[in-house]
């Protein structure tokens, strides 16, 4: 699924407010890291991420990494927080048409 423009900017809107629910920690992207973040992706369709990286490059990898894992759109990343959408069986979040 390819969120268009004006979907993005609808999600970023809706994730504005949000906190983090996942935090990752040192031990960097484990399967347990994964595992909660498709838990939540399940439960929310928009959730924030926050990535303890310092280093862009591993943060961007970190970053692939999961959306590829999850099979979840990346809608914006500011610093070290990651915003993600993945439609859910429930269909929370009504997106506008392309």
């Amino acid at each position: 699924m390819n969120l268009s423009t004006k979907q993005k900017q609808y999600l970023k809107g809706l994730a504005h407010h949000l906190k983090p629910v996942v935090l990752m920690g040192a031990n960097g992207l484990t399967e347990a890291v994964l595992a909660e973040i498709d838990l939540a992706l399940n439960h929310h369709e928009l959730i924030k991420v926050k990535i303890a990286s310092e280093d862009r490059e591993t943060k961007k990898l970190i970053i692939d990494a999961i959306v590829r894992e999850t099979k979840a759109e990346q809608v914006q990343t500011i610093g070290k927080v990651l915003v993600l959408y993945r439609v859910s069986e429930e269909r929370k979040i009504e997106l506008p048409r392309k």
